[in-house]
């Protein structure tokens, strides 16, 4: 459980930095911060998607919170405004904790008021309930002339205002021009549609009183968006008013579907056990992989008949690339194989040239195949789950003609230039393009082009040809066997003779055109860290030790190292600011897998190395706790205290921290 106290909830700056994530398994969500103050255009208590994983709808942004105590009134909400707070609800905060789901605690005469919130597994719902402890609300009863506001009126009243945002999740609102602004009541459901595009959202409520309002709120100013140099006011509506009677529960579900026979203890309960049958599964041996279990759930969401993975919250959509990399943390050290199996194969659907998507957008249904690592990744994924599960039956039937196949699609060449050279290394890249994972690009410039032949790639080709081997032997196919084992011992002799930097004794990060690269990145790791390796044992300790002196970091690697004069520290500022920064030094949590996993390659097994891997993660243990909370950063400055920065939960990171925590 994490949790806190007075001293972090009515610090406003503390509580609005750190986010709450709940997730429904179909990619949408709710979020926003602990202090209830919205902080991104991203954060909302229900964003719905709509087109399963996407067709992102931020509908409902939050409640305003009014509590009643007699003649006192108290706001419990909390909005940023140009120059202002308000209202400060934060104040009455007294505790706030994640449990698994936000609860927070309020505190006013004398009452403890529980707001929780959680999301309903594979329906665009969420669940909000209000309580006071029975026993505060019966002695608060007994005070003389409590209740003289009006006869009407319950003794301790709740009363909330939905505001309302009816947008694409990347949008702002700021005009009402194609908003209604009615609603509809009925006993206990009160209905929106605001738009045609989007579905309605229902409200089920058990509200004493139901009151038209219709106003507009306008100048929410999102903090985050303003540091990240995007536009960051917004307007919306708030169409009524729930009142409750606070002698009993008060609940609200906001769903885009309508059920009358819904039952919050029922949604709860079945809530908290598949929430606890993930821990268990996952065989976490402590709170930190406990956690870590539940925050890899929330990435896992259905695609079609199958499922996929969700890059990262609260925009990201599913990537091939990030998928395949944290397939194995997110499921296979977690205990859920046959959730490998199904995104394995649903994306083998998704082919194309012999290339595995990159992502699939926002916007229509046409994937982007602009990557050179994601199909090799998947190499990768593959073997890992075959290895778990020892199910090669599966990747025989089903996979081993794809990969066949994708591998001749390299040898005679594919998009973007990606094709096998004379010397059996993978060439990629055409002028305006940017095919690995160093991917930023500010318009028509390619931060990191990385054209040619980049370091990790030909440690994932090498690997990809060997996982070949490997399948060909297991399947009887003698001829393709040799096959690939030629054009990995090619490739192997080919990078060798390529790619040692005897000055700085690692590895080159690109070769093209007789030139070569000798930026010191994180990309060589790969070449030390993957199962089949191309280096001599002395060739990997050399590069583990370069990568550890100039590049590591408590909460991942740095992309570039601080020598470099590209260097770039702090990821801040405009989007060229930050998009030039990206990968010119900015931390990242998930290279902290592959350095694990070279550290322990080359040296000793034993309870002195698994010290010192326990060292190496023990930064995202405390990281926890102070962006996305539960959560892993996507990244983090590269300079301390190497501050989080970009989504605050991102799949890759928690897997990979999960993968190697723990190797089952």
């Amino acid at each position: 459980m994490i949790n806190f106290d007075s001293e972090i909830c009515t610090n406003f700056e503390a509580a609005a930095s750190r986010e709450w994530l709940e997730t429904n398994g179909i990619g949408g969500y709710a979020s926003s911060t602990i202090a209830g103050a919205n902080t991104r255009r991203y954060h909302g208590l229900l964003t719905a998607a709509t087109r399963p994983p996407l067709g992102r709808v931020a509908m409902l942004s939050k409640f305003e919170e009014t509590l009643f105590v007699g003649d006192s009134v108290y706001e419990l909400s909390a909005n940023r405004y140009p120059g202002a707070v308000h209202p400060q609800g934060f104040k009455y905060l007294k505790f706030f904790r994640l449990d698994p789901f936000p609860i927070w605690t309020f505190e006013i005469e004398g009452i403890s008021i529980e707001r929780k919130i959680f999301m309903v597994y594979g329906e665009n719902t969420t669940v909000c309930q209000w309580s006071v402890r029975r026993d505060e609300f019966e002695s608060w009863l007994e005070i003389p002339n409590v209740n003289e506001r009006r006869k009407d009126t319950p003794q301790v009243a709740l009363e909330i205002k939905p505001l309302l945002a009816f947008r694409d999740y990347h949008h702002l609102r700021q005009n009402a021009d194609d908003f209604r602004t009615g609603f509809e009541a009925a006993e206990n459901i009160v209905s929106v549609a605001p738009s045609n595009e989007f579905p309605a959202l229902f409200f089920t409520h058990n509200a004493a009183r139901v009151e038209k309002t219709g106003h507009w709120y306008r100048d929410f100013e999102y903090a985050i968006e303003k540091e990240r140099g995007f536009d960051f006011h917004e307007n919306l509506f708030q169409p009524f008013a729930l009142t409750f009677d606070l002698s009993e529960k008060a609940n609200v579900i906001a769903s885009t579907r309508v059920d009358e026979a819904y039952e919050i203890g029922q949604l709860e309960a079945a809530e908290l056990a598949r929430r606890e049958d993930l821990i268990v599964r996952a065989d976490a041996k402590d709170d930190f992989e406990a956690q870590l279990a539940l925050a890899a759930d929330q990435f896992i969401v259905a695609r079609g008949a199958g499922k996929t993975v969700i890059a990262g919250y609260p925009w990201f959509s599913d990537w091939g690339r990030d998928t395949m990399i944290a397939l194995p943390g997110l499921t296979l050290a977690t205990g859920r194989p046959e959730i490998a199996r199904d995104v394995l194969l649903e994306f083998s659907n998704h082919f194309s040239q012999g290339m595995l998507p990159n992502r699939f957008p926002d916007a229509g249904d046409r994937a982007e195949y602009n990557t050179v690592d994601a199909t090799l990744w998947y190499f990768e994924a593959i073997r890992a789950y075959a290895q778990k599960t020892g199910d090669y039956d599966f990747v025989r039937e089903n996979l081993y003609e794809k990969l066949a196949e994708s591998i001749l699609w390299h040898l005679r060449g594919t998009r973007y230039d990606i094709h096998v050279d004379t010397d059996g290394l993978l060439y990629a890249g055409e002028p305006g393009t940017q095919l690995t994972w160093m991917d930023a690009k500010i318009g028509d410039f390619v931060v990191t082009p990385r054209t040619g032949k980049p370091v990790e790639i030909q440690a994932l080709w090498h690997n990809a040809l060997m996982i070949m081997t490997d399948f060909a032997r297991r399947f009887g196919d003698e001829h393709d066997r040799a096959r690939y084992e030629a054009m990995a011992e090619t490739a192997r002799l080919s990078f060798n003779a390529l790619f040692w930097n005897d000055a700085e004794e690692c590895l080159f990060d690109v070769v093209a055109s007789g030139k070569r690269d000798g930026a010191v990145r994180p990309n060589q790791i790969f070449a030390a860290s993957l199962p089949f390796s191309m280096l001599s044992d002395e060739q990997a300790r050399k590069i583990v030790a370069k990568v550890e002196a100039e590049l590591l970091t408590p909460v991942g690697l740095r992309s570039l190292s601080p020598k470099d004069k590209d260097y770039r520290p702090i990821y801040v500022g405009t989007p060229f600011e930050r998009d030039s920064a990206y990968h010119q030094g900015t931390v990242w949590g998930w290279l902290t897998g592959a350095f694990v996993d070279a550290y322990r390659r080359v040296s000793p097994p034993g309870a002195e190395t698994e010290t010192r891997v326990a060292e190496i993660l023990e930064g995202f243990r405390n990281h926890l706790t102070e962006a996305g909370l539960g959560q892993i950063s996507e990244i983090f400055d590269a300079q301390a205290p190497h501050e989080p920065r970009g989504c605050p939960a991102q799949a890759w990171s928690v897997a990979e921290v999960l993968r190697v925590k723990n190797p089952k």
